[in-house]
């Protein structure tokens, strides 16, 4: 199954204040042991929401486009990973190693076939396929 992590912003992450560098030293040893278990396939880390936008769309199609800085930090996002895993107990385990501190993690399955009707999941398939 694959999942999302999803690292919640702090005052910190928004006011773009980087990690120390013993910080980034944790997380790259951290990433590896991930990566020598074949658990992580992506991630990064995101900029402040004071460098990004929002775009609100309505139900005629009509966009809004809202820069940032957002509100209410402890609703964002400050980085991501997409991780293989056999379930999501084994993503809490994992989340739990990792060295980051005084924040919260979010974690998300992300949505396949096998979630839809069966004679829906084809047709997601293929469509899948096709998006690729």
């Amino acid at each position: 199954m694959k999942v999302m992590i999803l690292g919640k912003a702090t005052a910190e992450t928004e006011a773009g204040v980087l990690a120390s560098p013993e910080d980034f030293e944790a997380m790259e040893q951290y990433v590896a042991k991930l990566a020598a278990a074949g658990i992580v396939l992506a991630g990064d880390g995101l900029a402040p929401t004071s460098k990004g936008k929002r775009v609100a769309i309505d139900a005629d199609g009509k966009a809004t486009v809202v820069d940032g800085p957002f509100a209410e930090a402890k609703e964002l996002i400050a980085g991501y990973q997409i991780w293989e895993v056999s379930s999501l107990e084994e993503a809490v385990e994992w989340v739990k190693r990792s060295p980051v501190r005084s924040s919260e993690v979010e974690i998300r399955k992300i949505l396949d076939a096998s979630d839809f009707d069966p004679a829906f999941a084809e047709q997601v398939a293929a469509a899948e396929e096709d998006a690729r």
